[in-house]
């Protein structure tokens, strides 16, 4: 991410997003939320999308600038899902594809 971007930090489960990190990190069970956030710098105002990858609409959000976009999401089944955030504010714009893993069950041991 450039140092001239103006989303400071993505997280995901209150965790910095890094997409090259264990995704074991971020999985939850069925009906567990995941908690996405961006951190906003800037003046003005953010508009906040987040998106699933058939394109569906699942949050949209204006932040006032510095602030903080949140969401949670819960899925009822196991699989993986990518959605995607994307960020405009002030002519620029930001975008991140997540992959959310939903498991069926807690690891047991």
């Amino acid at each position: 991410m450039p140092a001239t971007t103006f989303v400071k930090m993505l997280k995901l489960n209150n965790l910095q997003y890094n997409p090259n990190r264990d995704p074991q990190v971020y999985r939850r069970c069925v009906n567990e939320p995941f908690r996405i956030q961006a951190l906003l710098e800037g003046k003005g105002a953010a508009r906040c999308v987040l998106k699933n990858a058939e394109g569906t609409v699942l949050a949209e959000k204006s932040v006032a600038l510095p602030g903080t976009f949140t969401h949670e999401l819960r899925f009822p089944t196991a699989g993986v899902r990518v959605v995607t955030l994307t960020v405009e504010a002030n002519g620029r714009r930001y975008s991140q594809d997540l992959r959310l893993d939903v498991l069926e069950h807690a690891w047991e041991g």
